[in-house]
């Protein structure tokens, strides 16, 4: 496992803009005028949509170059190429809070992850409309808020939710198979910091038992899609998706075992990815840089 990120001294820069000459040239130069050095960097010029997208990892040796300072002295660069902009300290973890419902594999995997440093998040709340997982999250010494959602409650219940995620100053919120839609307006606000996982047989096979379905198919593949929450249902932006082949020797069980392994997995990668700055989004798709 790589070295943690050490605060205060390594940063990632990550940006879009319109592509044009000199945008790396601009900011290597940025960086050398900041006593920066460059860990990795990684770009990609989607010239279909003439849009250039960057992210960079560097660390900085003059104590005066702090995130506030260098927030500062990049506004001049991106205002002189119309660039959109995130800089964070590399070190600090993605407050994330985890929804789930009744199947708790991606939570436990999450929390697994989280406790082993595979994953540079905090969990400051696990939300359910269930109790099943309240003994769990108590075991990770993690707060657990179980609101039941209803069809009279729904709007209650969102609102609730939305309260925890201002009062906890929450990054990113993970779908880890929390079986509720949300509605458009909560999707809305919390665009492109929320993240859903579900199996890969959609649009196929939609509804109860999709595992069933699949395995009276023949499918060959299970797989399983991690992707932003918009409004419209299981289309947001993918972040990541992966499939395991299967055959006739599987039974409907066997299948659901295969397909929970390939969704914590997915998930994983993809909260991975999003609190380390590697997702951008680029209108309905995603640069990932892995």
């Amino acid at each position: 496992m790589s070295p943690r990120p050490q605060p205060g001294r390594e940063y990632v820069l990550t940006l879009s803009c319109p592509e044009s000459a000199g945008l790396v040239h601009a900011v290597s130069g940025f960086l050398v005028r900041n006593s920066g050095n460059i860990l990795e960097s990684q770009q990609f010029d989607n010239r279909l949509q003439g849009r250039f997208f960057m992210r960079v990892h560097f660390d900085v040796s003059d104590p005066d170059a702090d995130l506030e300072n260098l927030r500062y002295r990049f506004g001049p660069v991106a205002q002189a190429h119309r660039i959109s902009w995130t800089l964070r300290d590399a070190s600090t973890p993605t407050r994330t809070l985890i929804m789930v419902s009744r199947f708790g594999h991606c939570l436990n995997d999450l929390l697994f992850r989280r406790r082993t440093g595979a994953l540079n998040i905090e969990i400051p709340a696990i939300v359910s409309n269930h109790r099943d997982f309240e003994g769990l999250a108590e075991s990770y010494g993690i707060p657990f808020h179980h609101i039941p959602v209803t069809g009279a409650t729904k709007a209650d219940a969102e609102a609730r939710l939305l309260e925890l995620v201002r009062e906890l100053d929450v990054d990113l919120v993970v779908l880890a198979r929390y079986m509720q839609i949300l509605s458009d307006d909560l999707c809305k606000q919390l665009e492109g910091r929320a993240i859903n996982i579900h199996h890969s047989f959609l649009p196929s096979f939609k509804g109860a038992r999709p595992y069933e379905q699949a395995y009276h198919r023949g499918v060959k593949l299970v797989g399983a899609t991690a992707h932003y929450v918009t409004p419209d249902l299981d289309e947001g932006q993918i972040i990541e998706q992966d499939v395991v082949r299967v055959d006739h020797s599987l039974d409907p069980g066997d299948l659901v075992t295969v397909g929970r392994d390939v969704e914590a997995q997915v998930l994983a990668h993809a909260v991975k990815w999003h609190s380390e700055s590697r997702v951008m989004l680029d209108d309905n798709r995603t640069v990932v840089f892995r």
